[in-house]
């Protein structure tokens, strides 16, 4: 049994934080194996004094949709502030770390670059190496696995809030082993709490861990598992599933074909994914209350699924089937800037927005994919 970083700093070694004025960065995700939010058990048992806490995007609470700005208020039942981290800004600023001696992160991540958990903590580490406070990180697993890596390494050009550091798609790193390689370049006070009991090999239903949704839109883990390669869906004006019951695993659009997308997609014999045809209605997002043709992915088999190379060709046989409809988001959002179309902030890259064909573009990143994992082994803590 998995004993994530939380459940350790509570039953093994508090030192940590105590007598330490802290403000905790969590969401419904921070919770021990019993299913206490974060903050309870570390006010209860008088470790440290919670000051205030910070909500990443869709908020502490969990409930606040893609790319909607976030408002601070007051916690409800511990009375303390909560600064949003996804409103008017991104980085704490000096006056909401004030009083503190310690920034503790306890949120469960999903593994991928343009998730943007990770960006959150790389701003809040720099504001603490900013203001000479701690830095510590609950440790949490990777859900979708820790020994796998897909993805070209992003470059500088498309850095972003959906990138913030030079990593793959698909690292493969726990938060802990990512606050580590960002504190290379940021040197604060970083103190990480492992797990106990994890290893690279496991998905999140290996752990015996609970599975709380990350966000509105990542129910499960089958959604986790695509979602490295689906979410490029996001940068078209093809629906990626928002408003339905099954995000990123459904994707279409009123103008889709959804019976022949499907065919062309299961002649390719992807590794481990199956296509069926589907139709559905929106409640939210992209072509709300339309009636949508399009596919269902069928995880066939985890161990052997390439996310990313799956989107790749999702998308490029969209692009194939539909060339006079299929677009491209070209709205700025979250913070991006010069009109750079989103699935190029999305994929690192605009070769997949021009034309490269998927196999050409699968080579070059499994390339560097192969040279991040060899670099990332200094900053790993799990074997």
């Amino acid at each position: 049994m998995v004993q994530a970083g939380i459940d350790r700093i509570v039953h093994d070694d508090n030192r940590l934080l105590l007598g330490r004025n802290f403000g905790l960065v969590t969401n419904p995700t921070g919770v021990t194996r019993d299913l206490e939010p974060t903050w309870q058990p570390l006010t209860r048992k008088n470790i440290g004094r919670l000051a205030a806490l910070f909500g990443p995007e869709h908020g502490w609470s969990g409930n606040t949709q893609d790319e909607l700005p976030v408002k601070s208020s007051v916690h409800p039942i511990v009375d303390v502030p909560v600064f949003s981290l996804y409103g008017d800004h991104r980085k704490p600023s000096p006056q909401t770390l004030d009083g503190l001696d310690a920034l503790v992160f306890d949120i469960q991540d999903v593994g991928v670059r343009f998730y943007t958990y990770i960006s959150t903590m790389y701003l809040c580490m720099k504001a603490c190496a900013e203001s000479g406070i701690s830095f510590i990180v609950l440790d949490r697993p990777n859900p979708i696995a820790g020994r796998f890596v897909e993805g070209n390494v992003l470059d500088c050009e498309y850095h972003s809030f959906l990138g913030i550091g030079p990593l793959p798609i698909r690292h493969g790193m726990t938060v802990g082993e990512l606050a580590r390689l960002f504190n290379d370049s940021i040197h604060c006070s970083l103190e990480v709490v492992p797990m106990k009991g994890w290893s690279r090999d496991m998905f999140f239903d290996d752990t015996g861990l609970p599975w709380v949704m990350p966000s509105p839109n990542l129910p499960t883990l089958d959604t986790a598992v695509v979602y490295p390669g689906m979410c490029l869906i996001e940068g078209t004006n093809v629906s990626e599933g928002r408003g339905t019951t099954k995000p990123f695993e459904i994707i279409g659009a009123p103008w889709v074909d959804g019976y022949q997308l499907a065919r062309q997609l299961n002649a390719l014999a992807f590794p481990g994914a199956g296509f069926r045809a589907c139709h559905f209605v929106p409640t939210y997002g992209k072509y709300l209350g339309q009636e949508c043709q399009g596919i269902q992915v069928h995880v066939v088999d985890r161990d052997v699924l390439e996310p990313v190379a799956l989107g790749l060709w999702v998308v490029n046989t969209l692009r194939t089937l539909h060339p006079e409809r299929l677009q491209w988001r070209s709205d700025a959002g979250d913070g991006r800037e010069n009109g750079t179309p989103m699935i190029d902030w999305l994929v690192g890259t605009d070769k997949l927005r021009l034309g490269a064909a998927p196999d050409e573009i699968i080579a070059e990143f499994r390339q560097q994919a192969a040279v991040f994992k060899e670099q990332r082994q200094q900053y790993l803590l799990y074997k």
